[in-house]
């Protein structure tokens, strides 16, 4: 992708959500409960949007639920056509994994939770999506088995995050959290 797309598609899409909480941790009153379609990131692997060198987004390509629960920090909302771009949808949390391990380094992964994304107009289930760098905000959730810790960008939360969405999910019928499972106490 050329310099100037890819700034431009980054500039639509940072432009088009606020993105102002994405590197914080959310507060249990903010979560939004919500049944419609959205892009789950979870796991994923990231490419870096480089901006004159420097990282300062990733990209990371999604699955797209069309009709299940999930949660975020926004307001529920559909898809948005955006000219010359495709249909937009946010990425939002569902609970499709019961195992993670935590890894306590300290390099870049993606904030994912409320990013714009993409749906692809070749493959309706996949999208792309546009997610802060986050480093430094603690243990984040990594897949077990995997060198998801020390190898390459991914779309993750902090430990943090994932207890407060839990304890909101426990207070909820509609989408009951997993029982999660830790494999590893804290990698390197």
């Amino acid at each position: 992708m050329n310099l100037e797309k890819m700034l431009s598609t980054a500039l639509l899409l940072v432009t088009s959500f606020s993105m102002t909480a994405m590197a914080q941790s959310p507060a249990k009153s903010e979560f939004q409960l919500c049944k419609g379609i959205f892009a789950l990131c979870t796991y994923v692997q990231c490419e870096p949007i480089m901006i004159l060198e420097t990282p300062l987004l990733f990209s990371c390509t999604c699955n797209v639920h069309n009709d299940d629960w999930s949660v975020g920090m926004k307001a529920c909302q559909g898809k948005k056509e955006v000219p010359g771009k495709g249909q937009l949808i946010r990425s939002r949390y569902y609970p499709n994994f019961t195992t993670y391990s935590r890894c306590s380094n300290n390099r870049p992964w993606a904030m994912c939770l409320d990013s714009p994304c993409i749906i692809d107009k070749n493959d309706k289930t996949k999208a792309q999506c546009t997610c802060p760098v986050v480093q430094g905000q603690g243990d984040y959730l990594v897949q077990p088995g995997t060198d998801q810790c020390s190898n390459g960008p991914i779309s993750s939360a902090t430990v943090d995050d994932l207890d407060q969405i839990t304890d909101f999910l426990e207070t909820r019928s509609e989408l009951p959290p997993p029982n999660l499972t830790v494999v590893n106490v804290k990698p390197k």
